[in-house]
């Protein structure tokens, strides 16, 4: 029997018919799905957004409230606790450093001095644990992108002697080739913790990346919001390389920081753009000193387990996640509000995955293997927590079957298609493709790929453990309304809302593409956890190695 949708035909209803006769999936599924609705999932993130929760600091009270309140929602949905002799929480260890940067940056040529002024020009913190972060004297080089990729026999560095410079790097990769650095696709070689990363290994005693809109995929105010806050990282390892200071600058200031040199950015910016490209001494010479206030505090990750029912299968997990940290109180906005509320940012993603648990509870008897619901913490602060988790999981990175992640949602309505991120590196294509076919809906790639989101959000650090992720994301063509439409939505929340005060639920919060979207998840996950096989990345891919180390770790 075949279901045609006609035009008297509720949408809903008629996707409902269809997934009911799809093989593999039953009508009680069906039946579970309905349990993600529009009422509940603004429900949680109204009450997350809230500001009695204070923007969900990290380590803060508002953020310790907000994890009590999804151990209650995880409780009250039926969920064991999953983590061991902590219950439901996972605490991990983090520093917190609030450095005191001085106003004014000064770089000197010779006897011509240029300050740039801080939070206007240059942003800067400490790269190192440590009460004090000095750079003397120092020689300011541009390094190009900062890039070292022997797989595509690109050295930025050209074996110079850098040790104790300053390193000016371009944000973002190489992206003008299809057939390097994967065109205008962001590799991890363009996020901005790589380059610092890559400036300490060569011994580097500060780095500054110079930020423009199109190449960091936001405006420097959201580098702004967060700059007056504290900064918090893992605790450093042992013998770990490290630069003083880490910084970005406007384009314009590192347009008259060159010229102070005779250089012109945009010579030096076409200069990078080859493999022969070799670093450029500026012979400009900069110092600065600042104090840093140094703690140690402690995050936490938060997750509920719903048991497997398949005896040989149960002690492996599909693991869906959200980070429940934002922002927390930080620099007011100019009607004087300092609660950076993150509804958007993350309570959608937290209220999709609530939504989501409960429908995996209402299955009559659950997945073959165990569902694992993950709201990780200090997202905001370069991922911390899934890469906490990763390198600590509560189970071997072996037998997580996948891992779905949420961060953020469709605020605008229903859309014709989906945007997954990850799209073409895992077997997880197939699935998310046949479960879209259903919605009537297309997957697309991330439709932003010069922004790097893959590397962005916490599917990333299960990815380099090996484990096949996803993140599903907003879709861009919005039914009934005209082409560019939603594109426009997005880019104006990214542009005025995206890690601002502002990102607070109203009432024209449209949640019929969130129930589709957190549907979609339920349903891919579900076919995750019945399934014989474990989903794979394709052959060739960056993360494939690390899997099939992964699988024989738990096989041995």
């Amino acid at each position: 029997m075949k279901i045609h949708c006609h035009a008297t035909l509720p949408v809903a209803a008629c996707m409902t018919a269809m997934i009911a006769l799809t093989p593999g999936v039953r009508a009680e599924d069906t039946s579970a799905a309905k349990q993600i609705t529009a009422d509940y999932m603004r429900a949680q993130v109204a009450k997350l957004s809230a500001d009695e929760f204070e923007g969900r600091g990290t380590a803060a009270p508002g953020g310790e409230k907000a994890g009590d309140y999804l151990i209650e929602q995880l409780k009250s949905l039926g969920y064991e606790p999953a983590a061991g002799a902590n219950g439901w929480k996972q605490p991990f260890d983090i520093i917190g450093i609030k450095s005191a940067v001085p106003e004014q940056w000064v770089f000197s040529h010779g006897d011509r001095n240029l300050p740039l002024k801080r939070y206007e020009e240059f942003l800067a913190s400490s790269g190192v644990q440590k009460p004090q972060s000095t750079i003397k004297n120092a020689e300011v080089v541009f390094v190009g992108y900062g890039i070292q990729a022997p797989e595509f026999q690109w050295d930025d560095f050209k074996g110079q002697n850098l040790k104790g410079k300053v390193l000016l790097m371009l944000n973002n990769d190489p992206d003008w080739d299809p057939q390097l650095f994967a065109g205008n696709t962001r590799l991890y070689y363009g996020r901005w913790t790589y380059k610092y990363e890559s400036a300490a290994r060569q011994g580097a005693a500060g780095a500054i990346v110079i930020h423009t809109t199109p190449s960091a995929g936001y405006p420097f105010q959201v580098l702004q919001a967060s700059s007056e806050s504290e900064k918090f990282e893992l605790p450093a390892k042992k013998d770990e390389p490290r630069v003083q200071v880490e910084a970005w600058v406007t384009e314009d200031a590192a347009k008259e920081l060159v010229a102070l040199a005779g250089q012109e950015l945009g010579q030096l910016v076409e200069a990078a753009k080859k493999r022969d490209f070799a670093p450029v001494p500026l012979g400009i010479r900069t110092s600065m000193s600042f104090a840093n206030e140094v703690s140690q505090k402690t995050s936490f990750n938060v997750f509920g387990l719903l048991r497997g029912s398949d005896p040989a299968l149960r002690d492996e997990a599909v693991i869906y996640t959200a980070h429940h940290d934002h922002l927390g109180i930080a620099t007011p906005d100019a009607e004087g509000d300092n609660i950076y509320n993150g509804a958007l940012d993350n309570g959608a993603g937290m209220a999709q995955l609530l939504a989501i648990a409960k429908a995996f509870k209402a299955l009559p008897a659950p997945p073959r293997r165990s569902i694992l619901i993950l709201f990780v913490g200090a997202e905001e602060q370069n991922l911390l927590g899934s890469e906490y988790f990763a390198t600590h999981p509560t189970l071997p990175a072996g037998k997580i079957a996948a891992n779905i992640n949420y961060d953020g949602g469709n605020i605008w309505g229903r859309a014709r298609d989906i945007a997954f991120i990850g799209k073409g590196k895992s077997t997880l294509d197939a699935i998310v493709e046949r479960h879209a076919a259903l919605q009537g809906r297309a997957v697309k790639p991330d439709q932003y790929p010069d922004r790097g989101h893959f590397y962005r959000s916490d599917q990333f650090n299960f990815a380099r453990i090996g484990v096949p992720a996803l993140y599903l994301d907003i879709g861009t063509e919005f039914i009934g309304r005209p082409a560019g439409w939603g594109q426009d939505r997005i880019e104006e929340f990214e542009n005025e809302r995206y890690h601002q005060p502002s990102d607070e639920i109203d009432d024209g919060w449209n949640f019929d593409g969130m129930i589709d979207d957190a549907r979609l998840g339920f349903y891919v996950g579900l076919e995750i956890a019945n399934a014989d096989e474990l989903p794979a990345w394709v052959p060739g891919d960056e993360f494939e190695a690390a899997r099939k180390a992964a699988l024989a770790a738990v096989r041995e």
